[in-house]
Parts: structure tokens; C-alpha cells; sequence
């Protein structure tokens, strides 16, 4: 990237979630709180709540909208002329099919989000890899260095308690030993220094429960909607095919309908922001949520891995590799001498064991760099941001507007279709009783079952010449 130290894949902070962070968060008194994404905050939460009870309360109002014209419904009993309802039934059909692209709409914001989780615990998992491989690593090096060096430089040290040949020799022998020791031990500690800040992080337990949440939530979600759709499918049948029993039970369903796109605008709402809030700062939120033993020096490295910036761990890990390397040194004068005084305590065997130790610890620490470097940890990051504020932020959105306009929709579906059912009339077919000379009226649905029975003796046109 010309002109600029940092590395070409940056963060960046979308417009969307500018947007939702920037909507007024309140308290119950209207005062304005702090709109920084902190979910252990009452306050915080306490604001949400209130933004996500706007659709909830315009919910209520259009649920006693609604009451109140199906009882002025219910209790008109004046008869109806005959008219021409075409114009409700063509109104019907283009709000349903308004209807259906709305909840299309959230199917397809429904999708967007999955991918985004998919995508967000993806990276998550990435992540913890590299940070169980700077822990695998360092328990290792602790290991060989604690269990394996140090236990045989004190068996060591017992062996050579025998009488020497030589005192010089010997007292040289024991001072390379006493600085091998120490020079263990201070790999030892520096291992420890960049094992110290990643202790506490483990994000396994996150990951599985953001698993488990999505592998409800995607399913349930896809359900409903599937179920939102299917009804306005059935609404455009039932006036295709004029039935006023469709038309009925669709004024039923649809004020469920209405109930669940409002809740689910009222969550989406309320998710929205919050994720809006985490959007503008991610790197501030895992600030305050990591555990205090990893320095803000470290984090700051992580997220934002600048090229001016210096590893962290970069002192620490050349201490190390510095004590090993004097220590294999230690090690060479040790095998020199022990072997010159000592010929008969076989400590050939012994003395290669440690030599392999040290080498392989030397090696275990050349490999902790490459764990240890921002850049596949910085990309893992950027891709799981990106993944949920870019991806996944606009999916909800999504998902927000096509909540609002199906609860919008369907409140007028409901409204319209009420109104159209009522003037849909059971036909009926009069029928004339030579026996009795009676005539009889029978709906339509009635008409074949009464003819089956023998009570019909001539279709309506005739019925006008009789007496």
C-alpha cells in the first residue's frame, strides 16, 4: 500500500453500522447513555430494549385497530346489497404479491446472515488454532526444559560428586553445569513470559455455543418465513378461486402473521444496533473482554499488526533463544570435561540425550516466531469483522426491512380481506315441491345432496310458473 506502513487488508468500518450506532440510545427516563457495545451494562441493554419496543407498541396499536373493526364487523347485521367486489379482490392480490417479495426479501437477508455466522466461526476456530499452537508449543519447550534438561543436570551434578583426578578440571566442569542450569532456567522463564498473556483465552466454549445458536436460529427462521409465504400463497388462491372460507381463515392467521413480523422487526431492530455498536469498534470491545493477563500492548498488536509496530514477544522469545544457545555451549564444555574425568561413569549416552533436548528446544523456539507473527492471526481477525459487520450486518438489515413491510402488509391484508369476505354470499338455487307446493332454497354447496333425496322437482327457471 503506497504511502502508508500498514498492511493492504484493513478493517474497515461500514456505513451501515455507522448508521445503527448513531440511532439515540435512551434510558426509561429519555436521557441519552453511552452507546459504546457493552452487553454486561444493564443501561446498555435497558436502551436496546427500548428501541426494540418501537414495532412492539405500533404492534399493539394495530392490534386494537384491528379489533375494533372486526367488532364494528361482527356487530353490523344490516343486509348487504349485492356489489362488485373486483376491485377488493385485485387489491388483494397485489398486496399479497407485495407481500410475498417482502418475506422473499428476509429469506434472502435469513441467508446472508448464516453465511456470515458460518464465516465468523470459521475464523473464531482459525483463530484458536493459532493460539493453541503458541500454547502446545510452549507447554512443549516448558516440558522438555523442566521434566528432561533440568532433571538430568541435577543427576548430573550427583555423578560428579565422585572423586576427580583433576580439582581445576572439576571446578570448571561444575561452573559450565551451574551456568547450563541457569541458562535453562531462563528459557524456562521466558517461555513462560509469552505463555503468561495467552492463558485464560480459549475460545471453544463461544464458538460451540455460537453453533448451537445458529443451527436453531437458521432453521427456525427459514420455517417461519416459509410459513408467512405459504400464506399469502394461500390468500392468492382463495381469491382466485372466490372463496369466502380461504378469505375467513386467512383474517385468522393473518393476525398471527402480523404479531410475528412485528416481534421479529422489534428483535431486529434492537440486534441491529447493538451489532452496529460492536461494528464501529470491535477491537475496543475485545479491549474490555479479554482476560486482564494479555496486555493491551499485545491485543493492540494483534488488531491492528501495523508494520511500525514490534512484536511484543520478539525480546522475550531472542532471550530465550539466546539462553539455549549459551546453554548448548555449556553443554559442549560439560561433555568435554565430564568425559576427560570420568571415563568409567558412561555418561556418553546421557550426555547425548541432553544434547538432543537442547536442540530440539532450540528448534521449538525458532518455530514460536512463526506462531508468534500478527499477520495469520490480523487476517483471521479482519476476515471474521468483515464477515459479521459487512456480510452479516447487512443481512439483518435485511431481515429488519422485510419484517417492517410484511407486518405493514399484512395489517392492510387483514384489514382489506375482512372487509371483502363479508360481502361474499353463499349462492343458493330455489327449488319447487309439486307435493307440498312449497318452494325451497338450497345453497349451492346443498343443491346435490337435496336432489338426491328426490325434493327437487324443477331447476329455478322453471320455479317461476309454478304456483
Amino acid at each position: 500500500m503506497a504511502g502508508g506502513p500498514q498492511l493492504p487488508e484493513q478493517y474497515m468500518v461500514p456505513q451501515l453500522a455507522r448508521f445503527f450506532h448513531s440511532l439515540p440510545h435512551l434510558n426509561v427516563s429519555l436521557h441519552s447513555v453511552n452507546n459504546t457495545f457493552n452487553p454486561h451494562s444493564e443501561i446498555y441493554l435497558e436502551s436496546l430494549g427500548i428501541l426494540g419496543s418501537i414495532p412492539a407498541a405500533w404492534l399493539i396499536l394495530t392490534l386494537l385497530v384491528l379489533l375494533v373493526y372486526l367488532v364494528t364487523r361482527c356487530c353490523d347485521r344490516k343486509p348487504r346489497p349485492r356489489r362488485s367486489i373486483t376491485l377488493l379482490k385485485c387489491s388483494l392480490a397485489i398486496l399479497a404479491l407485495l407481500c410475498s417479495g417482502a418475506v422473499a426479501v428476509g429469506l434472502y437477508g435469513n441467508d446472508d446472515v448464516h453465511n456470515g455466522l458460518v464465516q465468523l466461526v470459521a475464523a473464531a476456530k482459525s483463530v484458536d488454532g493459532i493460539l493453541m499452537g503458541v500454547r502446545n508449543q510452549t507447554d512443549t519447550i516448558e516440558y522438555t526444559l523442566r521434566k528432561k534438561i533440568l532433571d538430568q543436570l541435577i543427576d548430573l551434578r550427583d555423578k560428579f560428586d565422585d572423586p576427580a583426578s583433576n580439582k581445576t578440571i572439576l571446578e570448571v566442569l561444575l561452573a559450565a553445569l551451574e551456568s547450563m542450569k541457569q541458562n535453562t532456567s531462563n528459557a524456562l522463564n521466558r517461555s513462560s513470559e509469552i505463555k503468561k498473556p495467552l492463558t485464560g483465552i480459549n475460545l471453544a466454549g463461544a464458538i460451540g455455543i455460537a453453533e448451537k445458536i445458529e443451527q436453531l436460529r437458521w432453521p427456525i427462521t427459514m420455517a417461519v418465513l416459509s410459513a408467512l409465504l405459504v400464506l399469502c400463497v394461500v390468500l392468492v388462491v382463495g381469491v382466485a378461486r372466490h372463496s369466502r372460507c380461504v378469505l375467513i381463515t386467512f383474517s385468522v392467521f393473518g393476525l398471527f402473521a402480523v404479531i410475528v413480523s412485528w416481534l421479529m422487526a422489534s428483535l431486529y431492530l434492537a440486534t441491529s444496533v447493538a451489532l452496529g455498536d460492536l461494528c464501529v469498534s470491535p477491537d475496543g470491545y475485545l479491549t474490555r473482554a479479554v482476560p486482564s493477563t494479555l496486555a493491551s500492548e499485545v491485543l493492540s498488536y494483534y488488531t491492528h499488526c501495523e508494520n511500525t509496530r514490534n512484536n511484543p514477544f520478539t525480546q522475550r522469545l531472542r532471550d530465550g533463544q539466546a539462553a539455549i544457545t549459551d546453554a548448548s555451549k555449556n553443554l559442549n564444555t560439560v561433555t568435554k570435561l565430564a568425559l576427560e574425568l570420568f571415563p568409567d561413569l558412561q555418561l556418553q549416552p546421557k550426555l547425548n540425550s541432553l544434547a538432543y533436548d537442547v536442540n530440539t528446544v532450540n528448534k521449538l523456539l525458532s518455530g514460536l516466531a512463526t506462531f508468534l507473527d500478527c499477520k495469520p492471526l490480523y487476517k483471521q481477525y479482519v476476515h471474521a469483522a468483515k464477515s459479521l459487520c459487512q456480510l452479516g450486518l447487512y443481512g439483518l438489515t435485511f431481515m429488519l426491512l422485510a419484517s417492517l413491510a410484511a407486518g405493514l402488509f399484512f395489517t392492510v391484508l387483514v384489514w382489506v380481506d375482512s372487509h371483502t369476505w363479508i360481502y361474499i354470499r353463499k349462492r343458493q338455487r330455489t327449488t319447487l315441491d309439486p307435493k307440498r307446493g312449497l318452494v325451497h332454497r338450497y345453497p349451492v354447496s346443498q343443491f346435490s345432496w337435496a336432489c338426491s333425496l328426490g325434493h327437487v322437482s324443477r331447476f329455478p327457471q322453471d320455479a317461476d310458473s309454478g304456483p
